[in-house]
């Protein structure tokens, strides 16, 4: 079954040069809210997403800007989701002078490339670009911390849903060798062992895809994505079989692209390829 919440405090400060404010956005897809980051020590920081315009959000931020005396100098945002980008006008009505980048950007907006590096006192950032959650998604690397900003594509609870399971995967082992500290999730608490995170991340996956198999190894007459979910999900809450669906269609498409299962007549059967 689901493992119920943590509770996180709406402005925490994580480590001398993080620090989290909530999206104020709680649901079971956004958990606890999106996290927010403000990075550095100095009077000009960084900021890692916006939130989803909520006025918790803002008023959280105003706070610590007051607080610790500081302006944000770049905006820099993960992917294009709205709960992570939504903030923006909010930011820019009390910070205008802001800068906003994001891979793929927005009109106004500056990109951001791939190992791309961002410096405020006390903190560099490097980008990573790592698609799969969205094509656009990017992580960054905390150098001073040897920790990572993981974005929507490993949470601090549970899993992630994704675009592309092969895409997704092959983001998860490059993010495996990019840090070895902790890691700073887009939703959820802090993960000490950020790449140990990462790579459970990978191995469940890989049990995913095995557990879809031995379902149509079982079903002869093959069986929809939603009868695989029935069998593989049916300890979990049904409200939570939607995602789950979504992700069990990702393995079969992976599956399908590497010949071992085929679709026919609205049921996924296994091919002469699987035996994995």
């Amino acid at each position: 079954m689901v493992e119920p919440l943590a509770d996180l405090s709406p402005i925490e400060k994580l480590s001398p040069r993080v620090i989290r404010i909530l999206g104020g956005n709680p649901s079971k897809f956004t958990l606890q809210g999106t996290n927010t980051y403000i990075i550095g020590t100095g009077p000009s920081r960084l900021l890692i997403d916006t939130g989803d315009a909520k006025p918790a959000w803002l008023t959280s931020l105003q706070s610590v800007l007051a607080s610790e005396n500081i302006s944000i100098e770049k905006a820099l945002l993960t992917h294009w989701h709205h709960d992570h980008i939504g903030g923006v006008p909010d930011l820019l009505s009390v910070l205008p002078k802001t800068s906003v980048h994001k891979h793929d950007p927005q009109e106004g907006w500056s990109d951001i490339e791939h190992n791309q590096v961002f410096k405020v006192e006390g903190a560099t950032l490097k980008a990573y670009h790592s698609p799969g959650h969205t094509k656009d998604h990017m992580a960054f690397v905390l150098e001073e911390e040897d920790a990572m900003f993981t974005g929507d594509n490993v949470l601090g609870h549970g899993t992630a849903v994704f675009e592309d399971l092969a895409t997704y995967v092959a983001s998860l082992e490059g993010m495996a060798t990019q840090f070895k500290g902790r890691g700073y999730p887009g939703h959820g608490p802090v993960i000490e062992d950020g790449a140990g995170r990462v790579k459970e991340y990978i191995k469940h996956r890989k049990e995913r895809e095995r557990q879809v198999v031995d379902v149509l190894r079982a079903k002869e007459g093959g069986c929809s994505a939603r009868e695989i979910v029935e069998v593989i999900y049916k300890n979990y809450p049904r409200d939570l079989w939607g995602p789950a669906e979504m992700g069990v269609v990702q393995i079969l498409k992976k599956l399908e692209g590497e010949g071992k299962v085929v679709l026919e007549e609205g049921k996924w059967r296994l091919s002469g390829k699987a035996a994995l």
